[in-house]
């Protein structure tokens, strides 16, 4: 898309919309090809700006949020969209921290979930939902 400011990779037409913000590139595209393989239609970007640009721009069914984000991690970025309404929007925290207090930093933050790196794509696609 070249008005977007995620990168895309289609799914099928009508699937769920997903958002992968995440700062390492290798395992945000891994992901997204995994989950677009599964049918989903995947977005990805970067940094936590683009990511609620991104999210603005393409209202995700759910988004993969990288914590450790430069300039404006993860938290900040679930807030700032909670703040803007994105109340129906599924939030993920992706982390490799994975103690209580992280997930309740989370939790606080206004994300739904918290999974823990490496990322098993089948919990995912179960918090998700599946494609139709």
């Amino acid at each position: 898309m070249t008005s977007d400011p995620a990168r895309s990779t289609s799914g099928e037409a009508g699937n769920p919309r997903v958002l992968i913000v995440d700062d390492n590139r290798d395992l945000a595209l891994s992901l997204a090809r995994l989950l677009q393989l599964m049918g989903y239609e995947v977005h990805t970007v970067f940094d936590g700006h683009d990511g609620l640009r991104a999210a603005r721009a393409i209202a995700p069914h759910a988004i993969l949020l990288d914590i450790g984000l430069p300039n404006m991690d993860g938290y900040q970025v679930a807030r700032a969209l909670r703040e803007e309404g994105f109340d129906e929007t599924m939030i993920i925290a992706v982390s490799g921290y994975g103690q209580e207090e992280d997930r309740q930093r989370s939790r606080q933050a206004g994300m739904d979930h918290h999974v823990t790196k490496p990322v098993d794509v089948k919990t995912i696609a179960s918090l998700i939902g599946k494609p139709e």
